[in-house]
């Protein structure tokens, strides 16, 4: 390849161990907003250590087939709450699917498949959809700028190898 030419998102070249840490600590977000969204004991809990890791004028997007519904973070998190906390919602966990992290400087993104199972008002359902997280380094460490996700629908179906890696 042609020094002059931009290298790939996708370069293979080897890690500094700063980006590393960045990566790790950026995944270990990725595991807490997952983590949040459980019913069940400590829920209140889990959400507002969510709440934390956000930026305070970050940006939530729900797209999911309609126009997009757009929530800041308490938007966002206090529905939610109700939901996960109410006991309609029983049995509910998503989880993260296999997924990627790039990092530049200040800024990164995590992009991800991930899925979701549980049971609204006896009725069991599961799903599966795509989510992207953005991030920016603040004195305090990395927290998140901005999240969007789109679920499965008809004729949207979460590829095999849905992060390109």
């Amino acid at each position: 390849m042609d020094a002059t030419q931009p290298q790939s998102p996708q370069d293979t070249r080897p890690t500094t161990g700063q980006e590393e840490a960045d990566r790790a600590a950026i995944e270990g977000i990725v595991g807490t907003f997952f983590a949040a969204f459980t019913s069940g004991p400590d829920g209140a809990a889990r959400l507002d250590a969510l709440r934390a890791l956000f930026l305070p004028g970050a940006v939530i997007v729900k797209t999911c087939g309609g126009e997009p519904t757009v929530y800041d973070v308490d938007g966002f998190i206090t529905p939610r709450q109700a939901l996960l906390t109410g006991g309609t919602l029983t049995g509910f966990s998503e989880w993260a699917l296999p997924g990627r992290t790039d990092v530049f400087g200040d800024i990164a993104q995590h992009f991800c498949a991930y899925a979701k199972a549980g049971e609204l008002d006896g009725v069991a359902f599961t799903g599966r959809g795509m989510k992207t997280l953005q991030f920016a380094r603040t004195g305090d460490g990395w927290r998140i700028s901005a999240a969007a996700w789109d679920d499965e629908r008809e004729g949207l179906v979460v590829a095999d190898d849905a992060t390109g890696r």
